[in-house]
């Protein structure tokens, strides 16, 4: 992974609760430290007024550095909050009139856990990316993982970026590198004191 172009991106994934000013002070630095792609507001809470508030400081944090940002799920808030997409959770299937609601230009990201055959469907109904997920072990979710297989043929089959995402570790990244376009990186991080340096030793491998 010694040239840069040829590196995966970051995508970075919020926690699913934090508060907006203390959150936003330990993702700046990352941000200024680290060049990240994407930058995806995930949080758990149906407030409409939380999200909102959590959006507006992430907004000007990823705009000024020419980082888009997307919200996970609700669709309606895209244009409402000044985001540049979507990232939905229900393998595509709201996907084409997503697309009609809002636009072209609008980033609409799918994750399709393990199934390709959703990937496929997303893909082909106007996703902008792909996210398969988790590639790493954890006791949530069903148990399944997104083997390195499925980004090894989607990455030699399809020309949509693709995402990989869940309990990555430094093996993992260094194994999936060569057969992904963005890594999704959240909790991973975001559960040490220092995110940052958590952030590094993850992506060691890339170099």
């Amino acid at each position: 992974m010694s040239d840069p172009a040829d590196r995966p991106q970051l995508y970075l994934i919020t926690p699913p609760d934090f508060e907006p000013e203390a959150f936003g002070a330990r993702l700046a630095p990352i941000l200024d430290a680290v060049p990240v792609a994407c930058l995806r507001l995930s949080l758990a809470s149906q407030d409409e007024d939380r999200v909102a508030r959590a959006a507006d400081a992430l907004r000007g944090l990823a705009h000024e550095r020419d980082i888009a940002l997307v919200i996970e799920r609700h669709v309606q808030l895209v244009e409402r909050l000044g985001l540049d997409g979507v990232h939905l959770t229900d393998g595509g299937r709201s996907l084409r009139k997503v697309r009609k609601d809002l636009g072209a230009e609008a980033i609409i990201g799918a994750f399709c856990a393990s199934a390709r055959h959703d990937g496929i469907s997303a893909g082909e109904a106007g996703a902008d990316y792909i996210a398969f997920g988790p590639v790493g072990e954890t006791p949530l979710g069903d148990g399944s993982r997104a083997p390195r297989e499925l980004f090894e043929w989607w990455s030699e089959m399809i020309e949509i970026p693709v995402v990989a995402e869940g309990a990555l570790t430094p093996a993992l990244i260094e194994d999936l590198a060569p057969v992904t376009d963005f890594f999704g990186i959240g909790e991973e991080i975001w559960r040490e004191d220092d995110a940052l340096a958590a952030l590094r030793k993850l992506i060691a491998p890339l170099g």
